[in-house]
């Protein structure tokens, strides 16, 4: 390892430590298994060193091109590379494509949100043997839709005029995954999770579910007791369908969610036909990256923890969103509520080789994207970001558009070369015993 690699290295395990530390040292197993993965490959490691990028970034926290009071504190996703799109079925039983995982969510500059995604289609288009003329191509593309979109917003588009993306309007591989999500069905999933025992559904024991003591048991349901508080009231509507079922443990070793322990419960849903119910999830909510960056007490009082913070930034991203979608507490920390959905499909990147089709892609995504940071609002029903996102995003763009695209372009191949170099100095880290804990 050069003399540059090393200081990086160490630079990077520090990093690490910061982000993972406490969680690693109570499951090194799990991050064991989440390290690996990102050992696959530059993107896997991209992918799961959001706390690496905004170390990177960290000086823009105050100020940089294309930013300015507004438009340095609004809602951003904090994870938006290309794989964080997919499907869900909103709370009006709309099947949309659109981002997904809202775990690092939080409030700063919107050109985060836009950087972190143009290196990830870097990372993608160096996989896929793209020319480095090719990946700029598709950076514009994304960048003028961007900015497209966010224009036609701010000057008051309505719904009809810039839809979101659904059976009806979405074309392309964000068609097939809508599809793909219209043919799963709740049955399937339940099968897949659970059994009937006496008459009454069960989760089937084994395959990942951990059989929980009563004491915890009686946690986790004083805990959804205290979730139900948090949901609208038009989530209430039918008081059997919050009936818990059966409760059990899960533990957490995907590249996002490592070490975090969480619980599936199985609930009564809408009717007593055991078709019907319904599996949500509690799992304990983790500090997003970009807080380490953004210091302002006002923005951080705004939060009970971060299982509140992960639903508030959501609901304020993601129009109509899940309604299961709420918060709790347990043994002290922020837990995060949803459903587990039959009806969510990632976007899948594996079959998407012809540019042509990459660029009709990524032009869709950054719609979604601005549609994403222009829900997200004084009209959102949150005052954290008291103004209109969309009137201040377009404001600070428009007197350089094309110098707007060129900033992203020059971010995507930098930052994209960086992340090849620290994904093969964290491989060799990993591989010679350099990560303290495993």
């Amino acid at each position: 390892m050069s003399a540059h690699a090393e200081q990086r290295g160490e630079e990077i395990l520090g990093v690490l430590d910061t982000a993972f530390g406490q969680l690693l040292a109570a499951d090194p197993a799990a991050f064991r298994v989440k390290f690996r993965k990102m050992a696959g490959s530059a993107f896997a490691f991209y992918r799961g060193t959001a706390c690496l990028f905004y170390h990177d970034l960290a000086a823009e926290q105050s100020g940089g091109p294309f930013l300015d009071e507004r438009t340095l504190r609004v809602w951003i996703h904090g994870d938006l590379h290309a794989e964080n799109f997919g499907t869900y079925m909103d709370s009006n039983g709309r099947l949309v494509f659109n981002v997904n995982d809202f775990d690092e969510a939080y409030v700063g500059p919107y050109t985060w949100d836009l950087k972190r995604f143009a290196a990830s289609v870097a990372l993608i288009g160096y996989t896929k043997a793209l020319s480095d003329g090719m990946i700029s191509d598709l950076v514009r593309t994304y960048a003028t839709a961007y900015r497209e979109r966010i224009h036609a917003l701010a000057v008051g588009a309505r719904e009809e005029d810039v839809p979101p993306f659904t059976l009806d309007t979405a074309t392309g591989p964000l068609l097939t995954a809508l599809r793909d999500a219209r043919s799963r069905t709740r049955f399937a999933l339940l099968d897949g999770m659970s059994e009937i025992r006496d008459y009454e559904r069960r989760f089937t024991p084994g395959g990942g579910a951990i059989a929980l003591d009563a004491s915890v048991r009686d946690k986790v349901l004083a805990a959804f007791d205290a979730y139900l508080e948090t949901l609208p009231p038009s989530s209430l509507a039918r008081p059997d369908t919050y009936r818990v079922k059966d409760v059990v443990g899960r533990r957490g070793i995907g590249i996002g969610s490592a070490g975090l322990p969480s619980y599936n419960l199985l609930l009564e849903g809408n009717s007593d036909a055991l078709e019907n119910d319904v599996v949500i999830y509690i799992k304990q909510a983790q500090t997003p990256a970009a807080s380490r960056h953004i210091v302002e007490e006002r923005v951080r009082s705004y939060f009970l923890h971060e299982g509140h913070r992960t639903v508030i930034s959501q609901r304020a991203l993601q129009a109509h969103a899940d309604q299961w979608l709420g918060w709790t507490e347990l043994d002290g920390a922020g837990q995060l509520v949803a459903e587990v959905s039959p009806y969510a499909v990632d976007l899948d990147w594996s079959d998407i080789d012809d540019p042509a089709e990459i660029a009709h892609v990524v032009a869709d995504l950054g719609r979604a994207t601005a549609t994403m940071h222009a829900a997200a609002d004084d009209s959102s029903g949150h005052s954290l970001v008291p103004f209109s996102t969309e009137e201040a995003i377009d404001a600070a763009i428009t007197p350089d558009e094309a110098g707007f695209a060129d900033m992203l372009v020059d971010f995507a191949h930098t930052y994209g070369a960086r992340a090849r170099a620290d994904h093969q100095t964290f491989v060799d880290l990993f591989r010679n015993g350099r990560i303290p804990g495993l």
